[in-house]
């Protein structure tokens, strides 16, 4: 593929505001630059989140294992999260209009590959490929941004970037639902034909390379295979140490050897000619609390969200697609709120608008963990929608603070870093506050079958109820006289509340800690670097 590339130098300080040069054309105008990343952008995060909805049909489907359908979800996050850092230097060393592209076309083709499968080994085989072609779209996106917009609007873009991932995460389970229930669960992956041949034709026609003078023109190979290993060991262990349990001696070496390779790696990057991601970098204090402040976001919400959709449908009985919708009231905040986040942090600075928001993800989770098996759509849906309003101005605001503050040269890297650390946080969150949950369960479920005078249980049968309970089932065997049965459900519910109430208050302080450090976040010192290319 061919492109019309522009030589950029970065300076490591602003210069002062530059004015745009005017943009002759489609290409390389900012707005159309958006436009065309957004639909690219969409396909991955509607990716995210539509697939869980189709998991069952593809178990029945192929005759897949519980542990095959783990690995169509792991298979995909792994990948994911591996390669986002390598992926962000590719676009930084090769161009992030080339990456960008070739990171469409591969997703779209991994997508139609999943959906002629004909058996579950296939499936996660090409699961893995969206993973990897995944990770080299979503930081070339950034990195485009970037380079594309003015500092004074830079905000503007990266706040509807932002709606389009919030809208489209949380869209992918109503609309999955729909596609597997009135289609096929190939049309799932099938839907992501049209809409990346959509994305790959704008993106010929309008994005344009803009590279930094000094961009980086080798590899740290050592590097990569380092901080991948490091990579795979992190996130594995916190998909796994559920299963395994967190005192496991797999869960615990895992763990270990994550935080052997990170240090070998952080080593390594100072005898490096061109490291994969320079040490210097993480002394710009607004930037690592960015990216800190990325997990930690992470952690409250995609470990808060796990619990809110079995809540709906496992308590509240509702289908996918029910569920979905009740959730609007957050996805319409995001879509609302992103960008005016925007807007207000080109007008104040990220600093005041970051801790408002994390104040209201924390307002929002402390007023979740008052969750009951009674409450309403009308209470829930307020703090649905708290949520959502505390989480636009996080996701825009803090990716402008590790982008902004990143040289032009290195805005793939910093891309990458912003994705990878949405990825380790919301891995955290799930396992973490799985964990917290487990425990509650564990603690009080036995307790409360008592409390009702239910038939006694032996440990095992404990056990398996126990598991059930944790995501919200009753565990009611076949033949259960129906009184018994409604009083199996409303321990099952009751104890599930429970557990559900105290992840939701870690994740509430986790939120708090989260505002603490926004107070370390600034502008972006180096926003100006990428600001002389393009006309709006």
């Amino acid at each position: 593929m061919t492109s019309q590339t522009t030589v950029e130098k970065a300076p490591l300080e602003p210069e002062g505001t530059r004015v745009p040069a005017p943009v002759k054309g489609l290409r390389g105008h900012p707005w159309l630059t958006l436009f065309a990343v957004a639909i690219g952008v969409m396909m991955v995060a509607l990716d995210g989140t539509i697939v869980a909805i189709a998991n069952p049909a593809i178990q029945q489907d192929l005759g897949a294992s519980l542990a095959d359908v783990q690995w169509i979800t792991n298979g995909y996050m792994l990948a994911l999260a591996v390669s986002l850092i390598t992926a962000g230097k590719l676009g930084d060393r090769f161009g992030h209009r080339q990456t960008f592209l070739i990171g469409i076309a591969g997703f779209a083709a991994a997508s139609a590959a999943i959906g002629l499968a004909d058996s579950v080994t296939l499936v996660i085989v090409f699961r893995v490929l969206q993973g990897l072609f995944g990770a080299l779209l979503m930081p070339a996106a950034l990195g485009l941004l970037r380079a594309t917009f003015p500092a004074e609007k830079l905000n503007m873009a990266i706040g509807i970037w932002g709606m389009v991932i919030g809208a489209s995460t949380a869209g992918g389970p109503i609309l999955g639902g729909v596609l597997v229930e009135h289609v096929s669960w190939q049309s799932v992956f099938f839907i992501n034909v049209p809409v990346g041949v959509l994305a790959l034709v704008f993106g010929l026609v309008i994005l344009r390379d803009h590279r930094a003078e000094n961009a980086p023109r080798s590899f740290d190979i050592g590097g990569i295979v380092l901080l991948s290993q490091a990579m795979f060991c992190l996130v594995w262990s916190l998909i796994k140490g559920s299963e395994w349990g967190w005192g496991d001696a797999r869960t615990l070496g895992f763990l270990g050897a994550a935080i052997v390779l990170f240090l070998v790696f952080a080593l390594s990057q100072k005898n490096v000619r061109e490291p994969l991601i320079p040490l210097a970098m993480f002394r710009s204090v607004p930037l690592s609390a960015g990216v800190v402040l990325m997990v930690l976001m992470a952690f409250a919400f995609m470990g808060g969200l796990f619990f809110v959709t079995f809540y709906l449908q496992n308590v509240h009985g509702m289908s996918p697609v029910d569920s979905g919708l009740h959730l609007l009231p957050l996805t319409g905040m995001m879509i609302v709120g992103s960008p005016l986040a925007g807007a207000a942090i080109t007008r104040f600075g990220p600093r005041v608008p970051l801790v408002g928001g994390m104040v209201s993800v924390a307002v929002a989770m402390f007023g979740m963990s008052q969750l009951t098996i009674g409450t309403g759509t009308l209470t829930m849906s307020l703090w649905f929608a708290l949520l959502g309003f505390g989480l636009a101005p996080v996701m825009v605001g803090a990716t402008e603070v590790i982008v902004g503050n990143a040289p032009l040269e290195l805005s793939g890297v910093a891309g990458g870093l912003q994705q990878a650390a949405m990825q380790v946080g919301g891995s955290l969150g799930t396992a973490v506050l799985g964990a917290v949950m487990a425990s509650r369960v564990d603690a009080r479920l036995e307790d409360n079958w008592k409390a009702a005078e239910l038939p006694p249980v032996n440990a095992e049968q404990l056990e398996q109820a126990s598991s059930a309970v944790k995501v919200g089932m009753p565990p009611v065997a076949p033949g259960t006289p129906p009184e018994v049965a409604a009083k199996i459900a409303g321990v099952a519910h009751d104890t599930f509340v429970s557990g559900m109430s105290s992840a939701f208050m870690v994740a509430g302080i986790v939120a708090v800690v989260a505002a603490l450090v926004a107070t370390l976040t600034k502008r972006g010192a180096n926003a100006e670097a990428g600001a002389g290319a393009g006309h709006i």
